[in-house]
C-alpha cells in the first residue's frame, strides 16, 4: 500500500471529549494532550483555544479539532 492509498488520520491539537454530568453539563477539553478546561459551550472552546494561541476558523475541520462523544452542538448529557 502506498502512502497516497493510506487513510488520512489527523492528530488535531484540540480534543473535546464527551459530555459529563453536572449542573450545567460540561465537556473536557485537551490541547496537545493536556487537559486545559471544562467548556460548557462552543464559545468556551473557542476562548480556551485562543487563550492557548490557537485560532479556530472551522469547528468541523478534523485537522484542527476532534469532537468525541458528540459534535459541536452536543452539550447535554443523555
Amino acid at each position: 500500500m502506498t502512502e497516497s492509498a493510506s487513510p488520512h488520520i489527523s492528530q488535531p491539537r484540540i480534543l473535546v471529549l464527551g459530555v459529563q454530568p453536572g449542573k450545567p453539563p460540561f465537556r473536557i477539553m485537551e490541547i496537545d494532550g493536556e487537559v486545559v478546561g471544562m467548556p460548557r459551550t462552543i464559545t468556551d472552546v473557542l476562548e480556551t483555544a485562543a487563550y492557548h494561541g490557537i485560532r479556530v476558523h472551522d469547528l468541523d475541520d478534523p485537522d484542527v479539532i476532534r469532537w468525541v462523544g458528540g459534535d459541536k452542538f452536543t452539550w447535554r448529557h443523555h
